[in-house]
């Protein structure tokens, strides 16, 4: 009888067993530094007294960006929420700085306001991803405002658990994708978000945290073997989105359904 491998060790952790937040401005690639450079100084003329804080994430602050290849992704959180004038500046920033910087493959600028990111009901959503994945670089620091997070089966159901509700949007997606860049955003977007929610699925089992999404892949992979090769499929194809949309199809018409399916069974839905 073949004996399964152990999982990779638990990382990501404080030595008191929390979550310990990603990235650092000590960490930008010098390749992009040019471009955050840019968005902090763009950031407060565009927003002016209604910005609170801003955040990097992503690659960039981890320092594994590659040129080229990888966006510059930020939250910017206002004292109250966005209106559709601010969500139009928002795009407009984007498409500015994404047209300026050769080394950046797309940017993608989350907006809201500070009052929702550190709501009770988004406590172990939103919070956990700016209090843990986000790097702070302007403004008072939310993240001092929220608590320390475990990896838990609380914060496995909270985080993923309305991937049953994801999927209609995913297929109608799809269905309305006719350009190079709609299928390339879809690309990235959904394999990004299978292979998040595959590691939420076993974090608990596993007692660690990881935004790396080859070991996240195969940390899943450890639990669920017969699916470990198409968790691998989705972390290459995140970092490397395809413009074929019946590769997106097999990812949301079968690993996508069962991995929802299998998080309700195991965590539930995710409620608030």
């Amino acid at each position: 009888m073949n004996r399964r491998e152990p999982p990779p060790p638990p990382r990501g952790l404080r030595p008191d067993g929390t979550i310990a937040r990603e990235g650092s401005v000590d960490q930008v690639p010098a390749a992009f530094a040019p471009a955050v450079t840019a968005l902090l100084a763009r950031i407060p003329e565009v927003f002016g007294p209604r910005l609170h804080s801003a955040y990097l994430y992503g690659s960039i602050p981890r320092g594994t960006a590659l040129p080229g290849s990888s966006d510059l992704d930020a939250l910017v959180a206002l004292h109250t929420g966005p209106d559709e004038t601010e969500h139009a500046r928002t795009r407009a920033l984007e498409n500015e700085l994404d047209s300026t910087f050769a080394q950046v493959n797309g940017v993608g600028i989350l907006l809201e306001g500070a009052d929702f990111l550190t709501a009770v009901p988004e406590r172990h959503d939103s919070g956990f991803f700016l209090a843990c994945l986000c790097t702070p670089v302007l403004g008072p620091d939310l993240a001092e405002q929220l608590p320390r997070y475990r990896p838990t089966p609380l914060l496995a159901r909270q985080t993923n658990g309305d991937l049953h509700q994801v999927l209609p949007r995913w297929r109608a997606g799809i269905a309305r994708a006719t350009t190079r860049a709609e299928h390339l955003s879809l690309s990235r977007r959904i394999s990004r978000r299978l292979v998040r929610t595959g590691l939420t699925l076993v974090m608990p089992a596993w007692g660690g945290w990881t935004s790396d999404l080859d070991l996240a892949a195969d940390v899943f992979g450890h639990y669920h073997p017969d699916r470990h090769d198409q968790m691998r499929t989705a972390a290459h194809t995140a970092r490397h989105p395809v413009t074929d949309p019946d590769h997106l199809r097999e990812l949301v018409e079968d690993l996508a359904p069962w991995l929802a399916a299998e998080y309700t069974a195991t965590h539930g839905r995710k409620r608030g």
